[in-house]
């Protein structure tokens, strides 16, 4: 997985709105078959390209929660990072992901409540220039006086 800033945490008392933290993966077959194992999603629409070749997508795709995964990665990651505490996320797939795409996922400081130490980020993840996923997230960030 390539990261554009190294792994580490930023503290609630450093985050500013309008901060950005991405990393990108490209989805291959060993990924999807990974996630399935892991995830116990076998849909045929993810393993089998006969099967896929007759649904909606025209050949098989990614699970949608393994794009997901990545924007995971940037928040426990990056941003905040290390010892950020999901409390929520929102996610909408607006287009499909298949067997060679590169995905990048990006996460953004919408909103900071610095009493309550919570954050609400702006979460996207793109294939070139399209938007696959998504969504916002809510999440607990780690503080220097409490950690």
């Amino acid at each position: 997985m390539q990261s554009t800033t190294p792994i580490g945490t930023i503290y609630i008392e450093d985050l500013e709105v309008g901060m950005s933290r991405a990393i990108a993966k490209t989805i291959g077959d060993h990924e999807i078959e990974t996630f399935a194992e892991l995830s116990t999603d076998h849909n045929p629409v993810h393993l089998n390209e006969e099967y896929a070749k007759d649904t909606m997508f025209k050949g098989r795709i990614a699970h949608g929660m393994l794009s997901a995964s990545l924007i995971s990665a940037v928040i426990g990651e990056q941003l905040p990072g290390h010892g950020t505490i999901y409390l929520r996320q929102n996610l909408t797939f607006t287009a499909p992901v298949r067997p060679g795409d590169h995905v990048e996922a990006t996460v953004t400081v919408l909103e900071i409540d610095r009493a309550k130490r919570r954050v609400t980020l702006d979460c996207k993840c793109r294939v070139g220039d399209t938007v696959v996923l998504k969504g916002d997230a809510l999440v607990l960030a780690p503080s220097r006086e409490i950690d």
